[in-house]
């Protein structure tokens, strides 16, 4: 009877209970996403800008096109216009 040589039967050392391409996966895993939070941190540090400032201003951005939408199609009137496009630069 031939068997294989070594305490592994075959094996090889770091797979032992045939798990170890699972460990390896997740091991992947842990460095992809580390390496995608430093990338992020260092992006961020460098825009000087945090996520919620970009995001209040596109929606500033989206409630300026609205307005300009309503008021092309004829919904609101100029007067009207003129009334909540100064609010929103005011508030915004």
């Amino acid at each position: 009877m031939n068997s294989p040589a070594g305490p592994w039967n075959g094996w090889g050392h770091m797979w032992g209970s045939g798990s170890g391409w699972m460990w390896g996966g997740f091991m992947m895993l842990f460095w992809i996403g580390l390496i995608a939070l430093v990338v992020w941190l260092v992006a961020r540090a460098f825009t000087g800008q945090d996520l919620r400032s970009s995001l209040e201003r596109s929606g500033l951005e989206r409630a300026h096109e609205v307005l300009a939408e309503r008021y092309a199609s004829g919904e609101i009137s100029t007067d009207e216009y003129r009334d909540r496009l100064d609010h929103l630069d005011h508030t915004g």
